[in-house]
């Protein structure tokens, strides 16, 4: 991770929020729906919930929900720009989203603390997700150019060939733990193949997914190609069963991830489903004990460890684990939490106080089960009056865990580090393989031979040796079992937002049995 150096500024007004670079200053002011377009403020009545700022506990604004109106509107933009995005060629469509990905650059830092104000992460990390955004619609725009099908050549001279041709408008439904990069991974591969999108962001983090919107929309895209409609389950539903829509994809929890494939099999759409984990990481004896370390605490408190692909079973080898946790709780316990708009902090605040109450409860759990709290697991309280109503907890580590207690079973979401043991690399795979979720895992081992042989039977779809978390765009991202389907980056999404037609050619008479 690098540090970047924030520049202090006066308040401004950047896309309608005015904006301090310290929090409980910002002032969100425009509407957060946006299709053929333009923001749109939704008609008084509807449904509108509050939007807190995590790292102060004050209300920042009201989002108003789309209704069916709202998502029709939306769906028939997305239908009328899709008409005319389809059509241009794969040149023309780069030549924008590149141009986008510049207009990111640009706006890093203003981006950046928007995230900040509307997650809670640190800004250091916010800044290196717009950079994954951007590097994602730059990759995608490249590929844009290089879409084709196949040549068959068939006996007599004639032939066959292969389409590969957009679905549609699609529809992109986000977390609320990467909100301006989620949009980004969702987004570049669907418009790179010459489809629009409706994205429904989290009521929880409503706010930088439509900066995304008006990016893409500087950029020169046509009007309602990329829309944003805010809301929740009911939005949601809207979407997923709308007639227009060609296929759904989806980051969030298991149970909804059903729900979600349910209502799209009704229509036989495809989706891509990138849902939950409870991911292992093995350390063995000969690791370089000082990247284990390092590769633990990434495993565990990016974004105040609320990353689905976290690391958060913790095997090391007996003969290691003292060594390895003393030097894990030291670094966790040297950790610096606080606002998460300065450049020294580096963890920030959970993303709303319900969610903090149930990742506390776990500790509590995993007390009463027989772990051992080493370091953290407390509320936080930091010393700036403006903060002291944030959602903030120490990063916690728990020694002496068992396979079947809660917090190794459960997925948290939340800083909490559980630790166990293990003795032989038989006895590990199969403890670590014994999870209906499977979205990534990771091996420490200066043994090249022992990585390549534990990675082939590792049941995850994302898997790292020697480090972890790292999530280039190039590199196809998804899980097996119950953690997701299909792959969000890498050229394989192209077959996501595609549909291949195949042509026959004759080219002499026709051979009838009748």
């Amino acid at each position: 991770m690098l540090a970047f150096a924030l520049r202090w500024r006066p308040p401004a007004q950047v896309y309608g929020v005015a904006r301090f670079a310290s929090s409980g200053s910002a002032d969100v002011r425009e509407p957060l729906n946006f299709w053929a377009g333009t923001r749109r403020k939704i008609p008084p009545g509807s449904d509108s919930e509050p939007v807190y700022e995590p790292s102060t506990g004050r209300v920042l604004c009201h989002v108003e929900a789309a209704g069916a109106e709202e998502v029709e509107q939306a769906v028939q933009a997305a239908r009328s720009a899709y008409a005319l995005w389809s059509k241009m060629s794969g040149m023309e469509r780069s030549r924008i989203m590149r141009q986008a990905a510049l207009d990111i650059e640009r706006r890093r830092e203003d981006i950046a603390e928007m995230e900040v104000v509307n997650n809670g992460k640190s800004i250091t990390e916010a800044r290196l997700d717009v950079d994954s955004a951007r590097l994602c619609i730059e990759y995608y725009a490249g590929l844009a150019t290089t879409l084709a099908g196949q040549h068959v050549q068939l006996e007599g001279g004639s032939f066959a060939y292969t389409r590969r041709e957009p679905l549609g408008v699609c529809v992109g439904i986000g977390a609320w733990n990467y909100p301006f990069q989620i949009a980004a991974w969702k987004s570049a591969p669907a418009l790179a193949c010459g489809n629009s999108m409706v994205f429904k962001p989290s009521p929880v983090t409503p706010m930088t997914a439509v900066l995304l919107a008006e990016v893409y929309a500087r950029a020169g895209a046509p009007p309602g190609l990329f829309n944003v409609v805010q809301g929740g389950q009911e939005t949601g539903s809207l979407l997923c069963h709308h007639p227009d829509v060609a296929k759904v994809s989806f980051t969030g929890s298991v149970p909804t991830g059903k729900k979600i494939m349910e209502m799209a099999s009704r229509g036989v759409k495809p989706v891509t489903l990138e849902l939950g984990g409870k991911s292992p990481l093995l350390v063995f004896e000969d690791s370089e004990l000082e990247n284990a370390v390092k590769g633990a605490l990434m495993a565990n408190f990016l974004s105040q460890g609320q990353v689905c692909s976290n690391g958060t079973r913790v095997f090391v080898q007996k003969r290691i684990l003292p060594e390895f946790l003393k030097e894990v709780v030291k670094r966790t316990q040297a950790i610096e939490i606080g606002d998460p708009l300065h450049d020294n902090t580096r963890m920030g605040a959970l993303v709303s106080q319900p969610h903090l109450n149930k990742v506390l409860g776990f500790v509590e759990q995993a007390k009463k089960e027989g772990a051992t709290l080493l370091c953290g697991g407390e509320r936080f309280t930091p010393s700036d009056p403006k903060l002291q109503g944030g959602y903030y907890m120490t990063p916690c580590v728990l020694g002496d865990c068992t396979d079947d207690m809660t917090c190794v079973r459960e997925e948290i979401f939340g800083p909490i580090m559980s630790v166990l043991s293990f003795d032989t690399e038989e006895e590990v795979l199969r403890r670590a393989n014994d999870s209906i979720l499977g979205l990534a895992a990771g091996v420490f081992t200066r043994d090249v031979k022992r990585a390549h042989r534990i990675v082939e039977q590792l049941k995850a779809g994302s898997c790292f040796i020697n480090n972890y978390n790292i999530t280039p765009v190039e590199v196809p991202f998804g899980g097996f079992k119950m953690s997701g389907i299909g792959r969000e980056n890498g050229q394989v999404t192209i077959e996501h937002y595609t549909q291949l037609k195949t042509v026959y050619v004759e080219m002499g008479d026709v051979d009838s049995l009748f």
